[in-house]
């Protein structure tokens, strides 16, 4: 279900340093072996590959966030989360939606990401996206030794 109404509320804009604070919260309550502050900095920072996009509220509450990362023609999903505030509500796909978008003008082609087993609700979303599981990597997750899921979209669409 997408909540236009929240969707019309939020603005969308690159992910900075100050947003960092809350983006770890959310990473925090989202995973099991969640990314730190320093990851993010250098990500947004140093690393020429990586785009990141949030979601904010009109008080300036971040309400999610997603990266990539662009090599060649490929984009590599590598963060999707929503503050569980915002959760099933339309705000995960909106955020995919837009990063395949900025891929696409960054001259990808395709997208992959890897994904644990265990989160359906994120496998549902891909799936529903044009994902499709292609492959395993085997004791991907460090924190449990869980495989991930290896999820392919080629032929991105130039527009939604």
């Amino acid at each position: 279900m997408v909540d236009s109404e929240l969707l019309s509320l939020l603005t969308f804009e690159q992910l900075r340093p100050k947003h960092l604070d809350q983006v770890v919260a959310i990473e925090r309550a989202s995973f099991p072996t969640p990314w730190s502050k320093n990851a993010f900095l250098y990500e947004i920072n140093n690393n020429e590959f990586a785009h990141y996009l949030t979601a904010l509220t009109t008080d300036g509450r971040v309400a999610g966030y997603a990266g990539i990362w662009i090599i060649l023609d490929e984009a590599h999903l590598t963060n999707v989360a929503v503050h569980e505030n915002f959760r099933r509500r339309g705000l995960g796909l909106e955020l995919v939606q837009r990063m395949i978008v900025w891929a696409v003008a960054l001259g990808a082609v395709r997208m992959t990401l890897e994904v644990r087993p265990s989160n359906k609700p994120a496998r549902t979303l891909y799936t529903a996206l044009g994902f499709e599981e292609r492959g395993i990597r085997k004791n991907y997750y460090s924190d449990t030794g869980e495989n991930a899921i290896i999820m392919w979209k080629d032929h991105l669409p130039k527009r939604y």
